[in-house]
């Protein structure tokens, strides 16, 4: 072969390299931008053990003892020790568990057990009924916490998983997917927001974790719908976000300080916020307001329309307690309410929640 021939058998190999390199480039870029659009989809795991593995060894389980009073079959009235079992969630090395306020309620003894076996009597650090979770501590070394993670990025479809301790069977999972976050209303707790999942959750679950496919605890499970309904699929935990926030105020002061104004606020049909002559959206009807409390104090009267709190809008009675709640004892807060068609404003200081439902 000539060395002409040479030449141009050189610079036709060296295009067709240069076009097949600038080729794959173009695919392995489209591929990036649009990975689903070829067929790459995302797969999910072939088993959840690594999430499991990740996170089980910080849930424990809890045994409570109390004592219950009752009339037997034959009419005396006896007291008997009764024995309930809950779970929890070591959160720090530390040695800190959260549980649900619930499991550890008026209870005489608290005893929890580890996922190695060992047993400990822990010390109560603070409880919050308000949001049906409690606190516990226990003196032991080589504590595996758990990694906390964030629920308000979860999506509805998301993979989760139950440990807990069901039916004192010790350490069980279960698997489900998210089905709802934000649920409020169930009149379970005074401050509602919910995950919904159909993860099985049963007797002994509550106080458990429920953590997504990296072993993040993502809740504390705490609620299922009555099975005397025949309704299964339906399970509640309280987002981890909300749990952070309260076990910080308990591990401070041993409560969480929220501010009140002594406000019950109520629903109205739209027939109803007709007959003020308001659209429903525009903010909350006051049924109540206590005499002589932070609102009452500011001028605040019932039938008036609670639009804002320090010019945060509130549309629900649930959104408008939590805003409330917020707030520290002491703080002033704006209200932007309405009355008799006419808005106006006042301050008020926010009173201490815990003060106003302790009994005189």
């Amino acid at each position: 072969m000539s060395s002409s021939n040479l030449r141009s058998a050189f610079l036709f190999i060296s295009r067709c390299v240069v076009a097949g390199l600038a080729i794959a480039c173009v695919v392995f870029l489209f591929r990036q931008a649009f990975p689903s659009s070829l067929g790459s989809t995302r797969q999910p795991p072939a088993s959840y053990a690594d999430a499991v593995a990740a996170s089980a060894n910080a849930v424990v389980n809890v045994y409570t003892t109390r004592l219950v009073t009752g009339v037997d079959d034959s009419g005396l009235l006896r007291t008997t020790q009764q024995v309930n079992l809950g779970s929890g969630v070591i959160i720090d090395a530390d040695g800190f568990i959260v549980t649900n306020y619930h499991v550890i309620q008026n209870a005489g003894e608290i005893r929890v057990q580890l996922a190695d076996g060992r047993i400990a009597t822990p010390t109560l650090v603070g409880e919050d009924s308000d949001t049906d979770l409690a606190l516990l501590k226990v003196d032991l070394p080589d504590l595996e916490a758990i990694q906390l993670g964030r629920s308000d990025q979860v999506r509805i479809g998301d993979v989760v998983l139950a440990i807990g301790n069901p039916y004192g069977l010790s350490q069980t999972v279960t698997q489900g997917i998210i089905s709802a976050t934000g649920r409020g209303s169930l009149r379970l707790t005074t401050f509602e927001n919910y995950i919904q999942t159909d993860a099985a959750i049963n007797s002994g679950n509550s106080g458990g974790a429920l953590i997504n496919t990296q072993g993040e605890l993502i809740g504390i499970n705490t609620a299922v719908v009555s099975r005397e309904e025949n309704i299964q699929g339906i399970s509640f935990a309280i987002p981890a976000n909300l749990v952070s926030g309260v076990v910080q105020a308990l591990r401070r002061d041993g409560r969480v300080p929220r501010g009140w104004l002594g406000l019950t606020m109520g629903a109205l049909t739209d027939e109803g916020w007709q007959q003020v002559g308001l659209p429903p959206d525009i903010g909350v009807m006051l049924i109540e307001v206590v005499p002589n409390g932070p609102a009452w104090n500011a001028g605040v009267r019932r039938g008036d329309v609670l639009v804002s709190v320090n010019g945060k809008r509130v549309q629900t009675g649930q959104q408008a307690l939590r805003t409330v709640a917020s707030f520290q004892p002491g703080e002033n807060l704006s209200l932007d309410l309405i009355r008799n068609g006419a808005r106006w404003q006042t301050v008020a200081v926010a009173g201490d929640r815990a003060d106003a439902e302790s009994p005189p």
